[in-house]
């Protein structure tokens, strides 16, 4: 299990201004202008352009950060909220436009809402977000992956989309599975901070 971050985490700035944070934020400007782009004029093929964009950006402010020591605490929320945006907003168009089910939508909002609940009790505890758990990475990749696929397989249509959709369904259920999972992991890590902490405030009151 992955070792929660501190507030005072001495592994990051609070630098702003750093090449990371601005892929960062040009990914989250990005997600009205993709959320549009599949509910407006139906535009999967410049979709897929933005989400494209998304993905390497994604992958060189990791690059970037670690290579020019630019790592900072505005960036380990940004990145991931980055991520969940796109996630919401790829299940939100799909669901409306019946590419997936809205049930999978609901499944996998609701855990993002479940784990959203649990920051409190890390506040309280004298922490800040947990680290983003290696499988919880597995997790936004497939679906990365997957949701790019399921359109790019509307997109094609005929017997080439016959040939993509069910690979792409392989990487949205898999992603599904291991986010859930991740999930479960977040939950029993943050549970066992408050139990350690329960212990050691009546340990020091005894």
């Amino acid at each position: 299990m992955p070792v929660p971050a501190a507030a005072g985490s001495p592994h990051a700035t609070d630098r702003i201004w750093t090449i990371p944070n601005a892929l960062s934020l040009a990914r989250l400007i990005g997600v009205p202008v993709y959320l549009w782009l599949l509910l407006g004029p139906h535009d999967d093929a410049a979709a897929l352009g933005v989400i494209a964009f998304s993905g390497l950006s994604d992958y060189l402010d990791g690059k970037i950060a670690r290579a020019l020591n630019q790592t900072s605490r505005i960036g380990t929320l940004l990145d991931p909220a980055a991520d969940r945006l796109y996630v919401f907003a790829t299940l939100l168009a799909f669901a409306i436009r019946g590419i997936v089910p809205w049930w999978l939508a609901v499944v996998l909002v609701a855990r993002d809402v479940a784990l959203g609940l649990l920051i409190p009790v890390l506040r309280r505890h004298g922490y800040g977000p947990l680290q983003v758990h290696y499988l919880g990475k597995a997790a936004t990749f497939n679906l990365m992956y997957g949701f790019p696929l399921l359109l790019f397989a509307d997109v094609l249509g005929g017997t080439a989309g016959e040939i993509v959709r069910p690979i792409a369904w392989a990487f949205t259920i898999w992603g599904t599975g291991l986010y859930l999972w991740a999930a479960v992991l977040y939950a029993r890590q943050v549970a066992g901070i408050a139990r350690r902490d329960g212990a050691g405030a009546v340990a020091a009151s005894g």
